[in-house]
């Protein structure tokens, strides 16, 4: 279960730098980034698969999306997007939905 974790974290950062490429790719007209986002995007599948493997899809996708999308905010942060109230909020909500569903398959 560890390398499932392991290869999960992994999955999750390849996800977050593609998505952050999207905008260097320019709409796929710059070749560069475009590659990396579909290298990206390609290779987190490809490693989500992998790690469901051991760990239920409902818990593995849960995790790849909630993380991700958390970790996709705080680069946009880093990068200059603004945070509101109602961001964070829903933020949070998925954050807490995705320690809920880890705990609900803990038992």
């Amino acid at each position: 279960m560890y390398g499932a974790i392991t290869l999960l974290l992994g999955a999750i950062a390849i996800e977050v730098f593609a998505t952050a490429s999207l905008p260097k790719a320019d709409g796929f007209r710059a070749p560069g980034w475009s590659a990396a986002v579909i290298v990206g995007y390609a290779a987190s599948i490809w490693m989500l698969s992998l790690v469901v493997r051991t760990m239920s899809v409902s818990i593995a996708y849960a995790l790849w999306a909630g993380i991700g999308t958390a970790m996709v905010a705080v680069v946009g942060m880093a990068l200059g997007e603004s945070m509101t109230l109602a961001k964070a909020v829903s933020l949070a909500l998925i954050v807490a939905g995705v320690i809920g569903l880890n705990l609900a398959g803990a038992h």
